[in-house]
């Protein structure tokens, strides 16, 4: 499905160490012709990290997007009865988030966005950054993976030598899992061999 002309939120939680990865999403979103809704975690507006500095980081998210960030849930809320989305992408999506949305809490600004998706029967798209997605968080996955409007971007293990438990999605296949998402279809093949990316 074509994304120009589509509004689209995208939803960024703590995995500071992936910014980088999906910096470049957004601006290709934009680009195409997407309107899109930048939502970010307390976490993302709170923390300075050596990877981005969280005023400067909101600040470039606002220039790239041309839309001030929503981050409140006060402000998530009403995305919900307005359906202003047609989807909402999470990305980096964090174990945390991960854990607390296949357990129905909505206790920050992205997880409130993803609910207020859910209620209109629309995709919520799923990038996971998680070091335990091998380990207890295997089972949340596992749950969302299940769920009904959950589409995940393809993920795999990024280090398994160092990091065995760890998972991350292929950031540069949101687009299309997204285009996907929109008519109901999930990507394939969703397991990948992420740590091979390295070697591209």
């Amino acid at each position: 499905m074509q994304l120009a002309g589509k509004t689209i939120g995208f939803a960024i939680t703590g995995s500071h160490c992936t910014y980088d990865e999906v910096r470049p999403v957004m601006q290709k979103l934009v680009e195409i012709g997407t309107d899109v809704i930048p939502i970010l975690s307390y976490t993302v507006t709170s923390t300075t990290t050596r990877f981005a500095e969280a005023d400067a980081w909101m600040q470039e998210i606002e220039q790239i997007c041309g839309h001030k960030p929503i981050s409140s849930i006060v402000e998530a809320e009403p995305l919900g009865p307005s359906k202003k989305l047609d989807a909402v992408v999470i990305a980096p999506c964090t174990g945390n988030t991960i854990s607390r949305l296949a357990n129905a809490m909505t206790d920050s600004p992205v997880l409130m966005a993803a609910k207020a998706t859910f209620r209109n029967d629309r995709p919520v798209v799923l990038a996971i950054s998680t070091n335990d997605g091998l380990g207890l968080n295997m089972v949340n996955i596992a749950r969302l993976m299940a769920t009904k409007n959950v589409f995940m971007v393809p993920f795999g293990q990024d280090d398994p030598e160092k990091k065995m438990n760890s998972l991350v999605a292929r950031m540069e296949m949101i687009i299309p899992t997204l285009e996907l998402a929109l008519e109901k279809k999930q990507i394939q093949p969703v397991i990948i061999e992420k740590f091979k990316d390295k070697q591209r």
